[in-house]
């Protein structure tokens, strides 16, 4: 089977940044480690739209995967990039930046993500719903 996710950090780049945006295929990519301080950051996610949380991730991790051509790759990623794959590495582990939110934060969002669950959301772009 293939594990696969994409990354795109453009959207994240400041203005005069965007040379340092990438946008990568990673297969079967394992975390080999995670590194530093952990350090806060509001996440959201297109699966769940409108809504934002606070997240603590590692600023650091080491990653092995396969490129689009298949080839092994081992690299380490910091800061927003190192982010946002671990944020997409998450997706693949079943696991989405909700459960790392504290119970009272997931009480206090439960109507919206009830409300998501169901449907009955709208969004700029096309989702689909399982029932």
């Amino acid at each position: 089977s293939i594990r696969l996710f994409l990354i795109d950090t453009t959207p994240f780049m400041e203005e005069g940044e965007e040379d340092k945006a990438i946008k990568k295929t990673f297969i079967n990519a394992v975390i080999l480690d995670e590194e530093g301080d952990e350090w806060m950051f509001n996440e959201g996610c297109l699966s769940i739209p409108d809504i934002r949380e606070d997240i603590q991730r590692k600023p650091i991790i080491t990653i092995k995967y396969q490129d689009e051509h298949f080839d092994w790759n081992t690299d380490i990623f910091d800061g927003l990039t190192a982010r946002v794959i671990q944020h997409e590495y998450d997706h693949i582990e079943g696991v989405l930046f909700t459960d790392k939110i504290s119970p009272l934060r997931k009480r206090m969002i439960k109507r919206k993500l009830e409300n998501i669950s169901k449907g009955d959301i709208e969004v700029g772009y096309r989702m689909k719903f399982t029932r």
